[in-house]
């Protein structure tokens, strides 16, 4: 048996009617930038990520470009971020002009290093984003904490409705920071039908200067206080987005209980790792990633029998060729250029039968010789 590392076809197979007909009310409303499924989108991410504000955008890339936007960021300028992470989070801090400067990851959750902070801040800083890896929150607090007053971008791409106990409270990914900023492209666990992004914040002055962003600059029509840009989430894909939320919740505890599924199978296997979920944290598992001895052979020997996997990220980004002018070398950050050599991201969808795990957990362990 065949198993994809996922299956939107079977996601789409139980929500097709109330998703069809969120669409077809658009399409017979005949609006489809910005207008009412857009807001009340807004108003259900915002709810569900404790904030005050949540304002769409065209993608999640567009969400951090727009957020240090809102930041004044910009030549000259220097934002710290993880060199272990899509490409999206470094290529937006260039594309602002402002330069990426890089701190490796903390071993176990993948995430930025909060202690290695503190080296990376330089008068130039003018902001840290974190990431939150494979749908598990970085240590936020304490990102804060070395951050000492700059404004922190959580890139909360992977991450939407995870949450992390803070102080005894629980904090949803997006609402420590000073902006959060959320994807949803097709493979997110809340995905669209196409691209789409959200930022969201708890600043209202930070909050309408996003939103004027979104739309080349100007709040009124043809009236511009400033160059933005063509960043809009349309109302189709705020439809598919507002009926599938619903589920959210539901898809990601099956997420965490086939997770629960592989750590228990794949429990004393020597040269694999199941992921290292913080004791603070509720992961929503986009990914379920694993450290392995022999990756490439393992990820060879999984496509002979039909099983998905993909390797989260097979580069880190200091290493990356466009990133050469940047000055980084091999050895610079050894944790994320360890995790590259070593990760491997196995099925986790929620539709996952129970058969299907076993297929996936006898073609490791059989790998393994186990």
């Amino acid at each position: 048996m065949s198993v994809p590392l996922l299956d939107l076809r079977a996601q789409h197979a139980t929500i097709r009617d109330s998703v069809v007909a969120a669409m077809m009310k658009v399409v017979d409303d005949q609006a489809f930038i910005l207008g009412e499924p857009v807001e009340r989108l807004e108003r259900a991410v915002a709810e569900l990520s404790q904030t005050t504000h949540a304002i769409g955008c065209a993608n999640g890339t567009d969400a951090i470009l727009l957020a240090m936007r809102a930041l004044d960021i910009g030549h000259g300028d220097e934002v710290v971020t993880t060199p272990f992470t899509f490409f999206a989070t470094a290529g937006a801090i260039h594309n602002v002009g402002a330069k990426p400067v890089f701190t490796d990851i903390d071993a176990e959750s993948f995430n930025i290093d909060p202690a290695a902070l503190g080296a990376a801040i330089k008068p130039a800083t003018k902001a840290v984003i974190a990431v939150d890896l494979f749908g598990q929150m970085a240590a936020i607090e304490r990102v804060v904490e070395a951050a000492a007053g700059l404004p922190v971008i959580e890139d909360a791409a992977q991450s939407i409705g995870a949450r992390r106990r803070v102080g005894g409270k629980w904090v949803m990914a997006g609402a420590a920071a000073t902006i959060g900023t959320f994807s949803f492209f097709p493979s997110k666990n809340l995905g669209g039908y196409g691209d789409g992004g959200m930022m969201v914040t708890q600043d209202d002055t930070l909050a309408t200067r996003l939103k004027r962003l979104r739309v080349h600059g100007g709040m009124k029509t043809y009236f511009h206080e400033e160059v933005g840009y063509n960043s809009r989430l349309d109302a189709l894909q705020a439809a598919v987005l507002g009926a599938k939320l619903e589920r959210l919740e539901s898809w990601s505890a099956a997420r965490r209980r086939n997770a629960a599924y592989y750590d228990a199978a794949f429990a004393g296997i020597d040269g694999l790792q199941t992921p290292c979920i913080d004791a603070a944290n509720e992961s929503i598992y986009n990914q379920y990633t694993l450290r392995v001895a022999r990756r490439d052979e393992l990820q060879a020997h999984l496509k002979s029998i039909g099983i998905g996997s993909s390797v989260y990220y097979p580069l880190s980004l200091h290493l990356q060729p466009c990133f050469g002018y940047l000055g980084y070398r091999e050895g610079a950050f050894p944790e994320s250029e360890r995790a590259s050599r070593e990760v491997i991201s196995l099925p986790i969808y929620p539709e996952l039968t129970e058969t299907q795990l076993d297929e996936v957990v006898e073609g490791v362990r059989g790998f393994y010789g186990r």
